[in-house]
């Protein structure tokens, strides 16, 4: 195992991290913007190294001062978190060039799924199923239209290296194509530097449907069961649960197999979701492969007893998969995360500022993943994610009554947060019953 792990990220992720290492015995290095000097991750790690100004191209996303801290703590490991540098192919390769282990995927894993279109084609190959629509990324307007025309509107243009919704374009008619087409290229080269985009068939009412992944340096991989993510708002998540609804055992089973091998072809490494759409049918349609930990990975772990942090530190120092997980990975219960921003419920703008009063909710079946605390200031140059709280159950019912408890009880004072929205959620009859789509919070006003 590592001796010392420094954590490429702030805020939640770091603290989580941190408290993986803990478990195992690893020391931490913090590093962090002047804007996070009073931040929780740089008191609780072992050390802590700043590396630059508040904006985080000078800061987190700054490679030669990441490693720079690297080899003035002498590390062995880095950890990058979700977001910033997680998935950066090159980040990983400079980590490996200065004799330090990057805990995730290998480079070319990263760089592969980085490109949508060419994971799109991994995925085909490896036997996962794929919506269809392009190979490659299209160059041009008569390439598109003639993809469109042959897989039938509507279609969707997607930003090859992209997320998030940026680089995206619903186009129902031939006439919306060539002005989609530019728009979605333009939107992706200002994202992501790479203008490419592709085309897939859309889905008019999708659930959006994604499996906890883990591989092995030894061509080994798992599926740790599947996560409902289809409360979004513009494509941003803002409600998980696990398992997903009306998803069967046996189904749960059949896909674990699929992607078991799927995963080994490949040679995929360490932690990843596999997303998917499930269309109308209940049939499932590839979109992605993240290779990182994800914002929603408490709800697997509380269903399934997995420590995934703790796995991935495992995995990248050589132990083999079986050694990390006990199989067959048992699902128990039902979870459900709710992620807690600082914006307004309403308009959904960043509400920045300083936190006057912070209680955190507890209580059996409650977790709370958050770096916020009483006179804490959130910051206007990073993601608002202040807070997320898991409420795990035997049923979803009492996952769902949880949850509310758990939200009632929250106190966050000073600045505007998405907590009302969430128990407004929580209130409908169509999230009780599991009723809903991509589209829940558009068709809901809410």
């Amino acid at each position: 195992m590592f001796e010392k792990v420094l954590i490429a990220n702030r805020g939640e992720i770091a603290l989580r991290v941190i408290a993986a290492c803990r478990d195992l015995g690893v020391k931490t290095v913090a590093v962090y913007s002047t804007a996070d000097r009073d931040s929780l991750h740089v008191s609780h790690a072992d050390e802590a190294v700043c590396i630059g100004a508040p904006p985080s191209s000078q800061s987190y996303l700054s490679v030669p001062a990441i490693i720079s801290a690297s080899e003035i703590a002498n590390v062995d490991a880095i950890h990058p978190g979700y977001g910033f540098l997680a998935e950066d192919p090159r980040f990983a390769e400079i980590c490996g060039d200065c004799g330090i282990q990057f805990i995730g995927p290998r480079p070319d894993a990263i760089r592969l799924m980085g490109d949508k279109a060419q994971a799109r084609k991994a995925a085909r190959e490896a036997g996962i199923p794929v919506l269809p629509g392009s190979q490659e990324p299209l160059q041009s307007p008569s390439e598109v239209r003639a993809c469109a025309e042959e897989i039938g509107f509507p279609v969707i243009l997607k930003a090859s290296m992209g997320g998030g919704g940026r680089g995206m374009r619903i186009v129902r008619s031939a006439e919306e194509l060539g002005t989609a087409f530019q728009q979605a290229r333009a939107e992706a080269g200002a994202a992501f530097g790479v203008g490419d985009v592709y085309l897939e068939k859309f889905v008019e009412r999708p659930r959006h449907i994604e499996f906890q992944v883990l591989g092995d340096n030894y061509g080994n991989a798992l599926s740790l069961g599947e996560r409902e993510c289809s409360i979004q708002r513009r494509h941003q998540k803002l409600l998980e649960e696990a398992p997903a609804n009306g998803f069967s055992a046996a189904r749960r089973g059949e896909m674990a197999e699929v992607l078991s091998k799927a995963l080994s072809a490949i040679g995929y490494s360490n932690a990843g979701t596999v997303e998917f759409l499930m269309d109308e049918d209940g049939e499932l349609h590839f979109i992605e492969l993240n290779a990182r930990i994800q914002v929603e990975h408490p709800v697997t772990e509380a269903v399934t007893g997995v420590d995934l942090v703790k796995s991935q530190l495992l995995l990248a120092a050589g132990e083999p998969l079986d050694s990390v997980v006990s199989q067959p990975v048992q699902v128990r219960g039902h979870a459900i995360e709710c992620r807690v921003n600082a914006e307004d419920p309403e308009t959904f703008m960043p509400s920045a500022g300083k936190i006057k009063d912070f209680s955190a909710p507890g209580g059996i079946g409650v977790r709370v993943d958050t770096a916020a605390y009483s006179g804490w200031t959130v910051q206007p140059y990073y993601d608002s994610l202040v807070a997320k709280i898991t409420a795990h159950g035997a049923s979803r019912i009492e996952a769902i009554q949880r949850m509310k408890r758990a939200l009632s009880m929250c106190r966050l004072d000073g600045i505007k947060t998405s907590i009302s929205l969430h128990r407004k959620i929580l209130e409908t009859s169509e999230f009780v019953a599991g009723r809903y789509d991509t589209r829940f919070i558009e068709e809901l006003g809410l």
